[in-house]
């Protein structure tokens, strides 16, 4: 369970929360230019840009789940099971892993035009990280301010498919998501107008009655209505402040509570972290569900030509500003 989005003021701001029942050791990561990436292939990789995004770092290896890079262009892996698919090796494709991927995307490509041009060759393959850290299914959304599209491998093979919305959640696939939102088109943030009938007359009683039907559970599908019709509909000022500040309050909406939703293994799944990064500046800003201050670091800060990782552990204990 996880919501992504895109979002336009001034800036390219785009972000995610994450949602798990568990942390996966993550850590605001920032990978410097050319930084050696052994690829599972046999092949070494290094990339042409650096980026910054949350990651896990197992011996030297950012294992991101999303980040952005100093040109603008962003992705997320949100988790997709029981419909992803990974392919074989195969000798005549690029074959990239899925934990590769967001390292492939954003040390080679500065637009979705660019890489768009590269994913005929593109073969994502079954591969694991380690016997320790399997396969995990996956789609992504890939965003360059302009543009954006999920990408999603399925046994038909690996679509590209253009993201109007500006959100993504997890099953079903995304054309699926596509083709739901249609059944909310009558909601509205205006005042609701009588269409019930013309024989009985009912009135609004309260503001917000407009988007009655807006779906309020932690489903994928849900939260992706209810994230598109809140970023949609938003009035947002274009200065950072503003437009950080409008970022989080639109996937807080979609925030999942610990204790309102449980997983198959009986544990409770929550939003451990919500992150906004402006793409246009390199700054990436995060809070956590115990520590719901926004913390910031800012890529073009660090030494982006560095040979190693720069590592910021999470700030997650709340801080209070106390005034007496």
């Amino acid at each position: 369970m996880c919501t992504c989005m895109n979002f336009k003021t001034k800036d390219i701001y785009f972000g995610r929360t994450m949602d798990l029942d568990y942390s996966f050791n993550e850590r605001v990561v920032v990978t410097p230019r050319n930084y050696e990436f052994k690829l599972n292939s046999g092949n070494i990789f290094y990339n042409k840009y650096a980026f910054i995004g949350a990651a896990s770092v197992v011996d030297e290896y950012p294992l991101y789940a999303e980040a952005t890079n100093e040109k603008g262009l962003s992705i997320a892996a949100l988790n997709f099971p029981e419909n992803a698919y990974y392919s074989s090796y195969n000798k005549e494709k690029n074959n990239i892993t899925s934990f590769e991927l967001i390292p492939w995307v954003l040390g080679n490509f500065t637009t979705i035009e660019e890489l768009s041009a590269n994913l005929n060759d593109l073969n994502i393959t079954d591969m694991p990280f380690s016997s320790s850290l399997p396969v995990s299914p996956l789609h992504w959304m890939v965003s360059d301010g302009q543009d954006c599209i999920v990408l999603e491998q399925m046994k038909e093979g690996l679509k590209a498919v253009y993201n109007p919305v500006g959100i993504l959640t997890n099953n079903p696939p995304f054309s699926y998501q596509l083709t739901n939102i249609n059944n909310y088109m009558n909601l509205t943030p205006d005042m609701s107008n009588n269409r019930f009938s013309d024989k009985i007359k009912l009135s609004c009683y309260s503001l917000g009655m407009g988007a009655i039907g807006l779906p309020g559970d932690n489903s994928s599908a849900s939260r992706f209505v209810r994230a598109a019709f809140n970023k949609l509909n938003s009035v947002t000022g274009d200065d950072e402040d503003d437009s950080v500040s409008q970022f989080f309050h639109i996937l807080d909406t979609v925030i999942v509570v610990r204790g309102t939703t449980m997983t198959e293994g009986k544990k409770w799944n929550m939003t451990t972290y919500t992150c906004c990064m402006n793409t246009s500046k390199g700054i990436y800003y995060y809070k956590t569900y115990n520590n719901s201050q926004i913390t910031a670091i800012k890529l073009n800060n660090e030494n982006i030509n560095s040979k190693d990782l720069t590592i910021y552990e999470l700030e997650n204990k709340q801080q209070i500003k106390y005034l007496n």
